[in-house]
């Protein structure tokens, strides 16, 4: 009998394996206490906004999927380029959403808490 220990979903099983000699099938032996799974909680996306985009506005897209967890701006609000107008959380790490330009936040497309996909809206500016 050998031991090993084999992670799964970074979760740590030790296993025992009898090497069989002639073709006969090797017999494993898994611990019978596995750890109760884990509960996920869904989080519904809100609605997403559709807005109508004319010419001299610019759609402020999601880099990535995530999730919105502080918007910094409002509609209507004045925004200077460089103004972090939301923040995304992907991969356990906060990521700025930053305005390209100066301009005029039209349109807010999310909410925080939204679950968000690379290139969804999430602000409109003018």
């Amino acid at each position: 009998m050998r031991k090993f220990i084999i992670k799964v979903n970074g979760n740590s099983y030790e296993v025992e394996v009898e090497e069989v000699r002639g073709g006969a099938p090797a017999q494993i032996t898994v611990p019978t206490t596995t750890p109760a799974p884990t509960q996920v909680a869904e989080t519904a996306s809100a609605p997403k906004k559709e807005v109508a985009v004319s010419a001299g506005q610019e759609v402020i897209e999601a880099p990535m999927p995530g999730s919105i967890v502080r918007i910094n701006v409002s509609e209507g609000q004045e925004i200077k380029s460089g103004d972090v107008l939301l923040i995304l959380e992907a991969m356990k790490m906060e990521n700025e959403i930053i305005s390209p330009r100066d301009g005029k936040v039209v349109a807010i497309t999310t909410s925080v808490g939204s679950t968000v996909n690379a290139g969804d809206k999430l602000v409109v500016i003018e």
